[in-house]
C-alpha cells in the first residue's frame, strides 16, 4: 500500500463513534500504517434538528489528550500517534474558533463545514423547495466566507462533503458550474500555505470518489497545490485506511507525487 498514514479518524470521543482508541491503533499497525491521526470533531454552536444528544460533536480535549498521551507512550515506539482536531468552521464563532486551536499543542487541525449558514446538508430541509445547484452554490459559498475568516487550520477537510445527501448526491455535479467559488476557494488555501485532504469516505457514500471529486483535485494541483493529506474519516477500525490504493491512483493520475503528514503544524512530505 503506497500510502502508509490514515490523518483522519475518530474514536469514542467523538459523540458519534464508539470506536475504542486502542483498538483504532492496533487496527492501524496490522494495516502496516506508519502514521496515524487521530481528529476528534469539534464543532460549537452546531444546529441539532434531530433527537441526537446536544453535545454530539462537541469534544472533551482534555480527556480526548489524556488517553491519546497515554496510548503514545504505550504504541509510539511501533507507529506516530498524531494528536488532531478536525474544527467545524462557521463564520460567527471565528473568536472561539481562534481561542480553542490556540489553547491546545495540536499537531494538525482540519477546518471542515458541517453547517452551512447555520443549516445542516445532512438533513433533506436543506435542499427543499429548492434545486441542488442552488444548495451546492451556497455551500461552497459559505466555505469561501469560512476560510477568509478564520485561518488556524492546516488542511481544509472533504470540501465538497456536500455531494453526501444532495437529492442526486454527484450525479449532476460538474466542477465548471461551480468553477468561481472553488478555484477562489483553492487559490486562497495555497496563498496562506494550506492544503486540503483526500477523504475516501466518499466511496462509502456511493459517489464513486473520494472528497474531494477528481475535477477539484486536478484544479488544486494545475494551481499549484502541492499539500494534501490523506484520510479515511473513520469511525470505527474497520475503515481505516479504506480505499487508499484506489486514493493513491487517483493522486498518481492527477500529478501528485507525494502526501503531507502534520506534525506540530508542520507539514512532513511522503512520496506514493
Amino acid at each position: 500500500m503506497p500510502i502508509l498514514a490514515d490523518c483522519h479518524m475518530h474514536t469514542h470521543h467523538s459523540g458519534d463513534s464508539d470506536a475504542p482508541m486502542e483498538a483504532m491503533i492496533i487496527r492501524a499497525m496490522e494495516l502496516g500504517l506508519k502514521h496515524i491521526c487521530f481528529t476528534e470533531h469539534q464543532d460549537f454552536d452546531f444546529v441539532y434538528e434531530t433527537d441526537e444528544p446536544q453535545d454530539i460533536f462537541i469534544t472533551d480535549t482534555d480527556a480526548y489528550q489524556k488517553e491519546l498521551r497515554e496510548m503514545q507512550t504505550k504504541y509510539g515506539d511501533r507507529l506516530a500517534i498524531r494528536f488532531g482536531i478536525e474544527l467545524g468552521l462557521q463564520t460567527h464563532i471565528t473568536e472561539q474558533l481562534n481561542d480553542y486551536s490556540s489553547a491546545y499543542d495540536f499537531d494538525f487541525i482540519i477546518g471542515s463545514s458541517h453547517l452551512c449558514n447555520h443549516k445542516d446538508p445532512y438533513l433533506k430541509s436543506f435542499f427543499m423547495d429548492r434545486d441542488e445547484q442552488e444548495a451546492y452554490h451556497e455551500y461552497f459559498d459559505y466555505i469561501r466566507e469560512c476560510i477568509s475568516s478564520f485561518s488556524n487550520f492546516d488542511v481544509y477537510g472533504h470540501l465538497d462533503y456536500v455531494l453526501r445527501y444532495g437529492p442526486t448526491k454527484n450525479a449532476g455535479f460538474c466542477y465548471q458550474e461551480y468553477k468561481d467559488a472553488i478555484d477562489a476557494i483553492l487559490r486562497s488555501l495555497i496563498e496562506r500555505g494550506k492544503g486540503i485532504e483526500l477523504n475516501t469516505s466518499g466511496y462509502s457514500y456511493a459517489l464513486g470518489e473520494p472528497h474531494p471529486c477528481r475535477e477539484i483535485l486536478l484544479r488544486y494541483r494545475e494551481l499549484g497545490g502541492e499539500i494534501l493529506t490523506i484520510g479515511s474519516d473513520s469511525h470505527d477500525p474497520s475503515r481505516i485506511a479504506s480505499d487508499f490504493n484506489r486514493a493513491a491512483s487517483l493522486l498518481t493520475d492527477c500529478g501528485f507525487r507525494h502526501y503531507c503528514v502534520f506534525e506540530h503544524r508542520r507539514p512532513v512530505f511522503y512520496p506514493f
